[in-house]
């Protein structure tokens, strides 16, 4: 799971999030960017309704899909590939090209990057990926520190070598912390962010 932004002198300029939770990198068990015609493949080759396909692109693609039903959980998805799955590494692969695809396409939209943050779930705590993401953006000068990058810790580090050209950081989040604090300033203030009303 997870979704990338583009942060441009403070304000997001583009995000992989969209109308619904199935755009963007794949996700542990959602399909993420696909061509929008392998609905009407599978509806006419297989006979799958509205609901199946909503099923399957909502609880049977991503991880899990790409995995052969392993699980929607990336931890479980490295120990598979550590043993030899190829459909498990071609998971972990294919997720990691994708998060280096948008990072290239968000580049190019900004006009150059000088931060690449990591944050939450996979971000804050997978290296492995963090690596392979990294070692795929080495064309914009982006050079990991892998000693850094192995080492777990709750407070925010930078990741990247000293002469890299893009700093790397891994920022843990408290996402449930954070939408507390929204939740109760917009109790406070009596509406919410598009400036409807409402009663305390």
């Amino acid at each position: 799971s997870g979704s990338l932004c583009a942060v441009k002198n403070g304000k997001s300029i583009d995000t992989t999030m969209g109308l619904s939770l199935q755009c963007g990198v794949m996700h542990n068990n959602r399909c993420g960017d696909i061509d929008p015609y392998i609905l009407f493949y599978l509806a006419e080759e297989t006979g799958m309704g509205l609901p199946e396909l909503r099923e399957l692109l909502e609880k049977k693609s991503g991880f899990y899909g790409m995995s052969g039903g392993i699980s929607n959980d990336l931890r479980d998805i490295e120990a598979a590939a550590d043993a030899g799955n190829d459909d498990a590494a071609n998971a972990i692969l294919s997720y990691a090209c994708s998060i280096k695809k948008y990072i290239g396409a968000y580049t190019a939209a900004m006009g150059g990057v000088d931060i690449i943050v990591f944050t939450a779930g996979v971000g804050e705590n997978d290296d492995v990926v963090r690596k392979m993401v990294c070692d795929k953006l080495a064309p914009f000068g982006v050079k990991l520190d892998e000693e850094k990058n192995a080492t777990r810790s709750k407070e925010p580090r930078i990741i990247s070598t000293p002469d890299s050209a893009v700093t790397i950081c891994v920022i843990p989040t408290n996402e449930e912390l954070a939408i507390a604090r929204k939740s109760a300033a917009i109790a406070e203030e009596g509406k919410d962010s598009y400036g409807n009303v409402f009663s305390k």
